[in-house]
């Protein structure tokens, strides 16, 4: 079985040596010809089996016992699994479930998943079809590109033909290395990414960081390193330590408040939020009094001066008990699994998540405005209490390719 560090060991990128496997799970509604086309995605993808099946949504995750099992199954090493979840829109209501299934798949230790749920929303404005057709067109064109710089250039294209809706598609990763699909060896040299993906930072850039450090020892050390970040990427950055709740809601208001005044253009704006964190995802200030998170990260959605521009939070909060005990080598027998100091696979590492239907976001009855889903970067430094969450989420119709490498050595 592969392992993370064997797996990453060429310049920071897979290993995708092994055979790429399919799997297509379709409910009866979804029509044949969206199945067609997403085998022709997965074969240009470079999948040499590729299973479909159509079957109800409640038999998806029984399919995908079985892929897992069959995968457990196989003699040798295994590339990585593309899965499509293809359903109504409302239907796939636990999709972290499904996902839950394959993260425990011993075969793909260590290798990337790549989930693509697609539903239909009504009135929803996005094509799959223009999708399929632009991704395979770059993978034949750009076999050198990574993943995530074709879904890039792909969701650019939609932004640009679809002017006026709300649709915003979403990634959620815990991939920890670059994830080559083309011809091209992985260990090639990463090319520079196309101006049109990337997003103008020619004006200001401002950084907010708010810390509790009280009863977090070294997290003053964290304040100091984030610091020297910021200011070497060319960030404005105020500082705030041991806020309480209702002082991070403040400080945020007025961040917001800041960069609308603002007399020049604001390009990119970076908020780092550390502090003790509750079961459910909240803050706890300084005070022992917890906010939501969502409630803070509106204050920054809405701000009139980054339409359209990159949006990034950074959080280092404890989000449940729940530890992660990864995917060592339970074979062994315990006191070797107690004295082995290497550490295991988290299991919600190495995942890939594309939403094709924006959550929310429907344009149906709304305004011709942009969504406030879009230009959105979340760093999470753990994973949620609940272990089948993604540790990375991204929301966005052009990915920050120049500071996306930085940002994920943060999260570690």
């Amino acid at each position: 079985m592969a392992d993370a560090q064997e797996s990453l060991g060429r310049k920071g990128k897979y290993n995708l040596l092994g055979p790429r496997v399919g799997l297509i799970l379709s409910s009866p509604e979804i029509s044949a010809s969206i199945v067609t086309v997403l085998e022709g995605v997965f074969q240009t993808l470079g999948c040499e089996s590729c299973r479909r099946r159509e079957t109800s949504v409640q038999d998806f995750l029984g399919e995908l016992t079985v892929f897992r099992e069959q995968l457990d199954a196989h003699r040798g090493p295994i590339g990585c699994a593309l899965v499509a979840l293809v359903a109504p829109s409302g239907q796939l209501r636990q999709p972290q479930q499904l996902i839950r299934e394959l993260s425990c798949c011993g075969a793909l230790r260590g290798c990337p998943k790549i989930f693509l749920l697609l539903s239909s929303a009504p009135g929803a404005v996005f094509k799959p079809g223009a999708f399929f057709t632009s991704l395979c067109e770059l993978c034949g064109h750009c076999p050198h590109w990574s993943l995530l710089q074709m879904l890039t250039e792909v969701f650019r294209r939609m932004a640009e033909e679809s002017s006026g809706a709300t649709y915003c598609p979403v990634l959620r990763s815990s991939l920890r290395g670059a994830v080559c699909l083309g011809d091209m060896g992985p260990w090639r040299p990463e090319p520079e990414p196309t101006p049109s993906t990337q997003y103008d930072l020619s004006g200001a850039k401002a950084a907010l960081l708010l810390a509790v450090i009280r009863d977090r020892p070294g997290a003053q050390h964290d304040v100091k390193a984030l610091g020297d970040l910021c200011q070497a990427l060319g960030f404005e950055t105020t500082l705030r330590i041991d806020p309480t709740a209702q002082a991070f809601q403040e400080e945020l208001a007025q961040f917001r408040k800041q960069l609308d005044t603002h007399r020049g253009p604001v390009s990119c704006a970076l908020v780092s939020l550390m502090a003790h964190g509750g079961p459910q995802g909240q803050l706890v200030g300084a005070d022992g009094q917890v906010v939501q998170l969502e409630v803070l990260m509106q204050e920054l959605k809405c701000c009139r001066a980054l339409q359209g521009h990159p949006k990034i939070f950074l959080l280092q909060a404890c989000r449940g008990g729940y530890r992660d005990a990864g995917m060592g080598r339970t074979a062994l027998p315990w006191f070797l699994r107690w004295l082995w100091t290497a550490p295991a696979s988290p299991l919600h590492a190495d995942i890939l998540q594309i939403y094709m239907d924006a959550q929310g976001s429907s344009s149906k009855g709304s305004s011709p405005e942009r969504s406030d889903q879009e230009d959105i970067l979340t760093v999470y430094a753990a994973s949620e209490g609940n272990p089948w969450k993604a540790f990375c989420q991204l929301e966005s119709d052009a990915l920050v390719l120049v500071l996306w490498p930085r940002l994920c050595s943060l999260s570690g």
